[in-house]
């Protein structure tokens, strides 16, 4: 987690989603979104950016999307999630998109390894 906001890449090539966290203070689902963040962004390919939901970028955002809970996830722009973080979801979500990045590496004749 990055308490003071900013972004945070994980280790590995380009990443296949950039992922905004929307928090708010003494809020454990945040917190709890925050760590399986980090934990899936072990496996996948990710760039993550922490927002406060007080912030000039929060609010406006808070503004757009008018989540009823926090954290407000956000995946590449649009609405993920709010409040408790559907982590099966994630994970699936980003298991797509990596195989369909695979896919098309192979389509185009280039493939990791080679």
């Amino acid at each position: 987690m990055n308490p003071t906001g900013g972004t945070v890449r994980t280790p590995a090539t380009s990443p296949s989603a950039r992922i905004t966290v929307l928090s708010a203070p003494a809020c454990h689902f945040c917190e709890d979104a925050d760590a399986a963040i980090e934990a899936i962004g072990q496996d996948f390919a990710i760039e993550v950016e922490h927002l406060a939901i007080e912030s000039p970028e929060g609010a406006r955002l808070v503004a757009e999307h008018r989540p009823a809970m926090t954290p407000l996830v956000l995946v590449d722009g649009e609405f993920f999630s709010a409040g408790r973080l559907p982590r099966r979801k994630m994970i699936r979500m980003l298991s797509r998109r990596a195989s369909d990045a695979e896919t098309l590496a192979l389509m185009n004749g280039v493939h990791r390894g080679q």
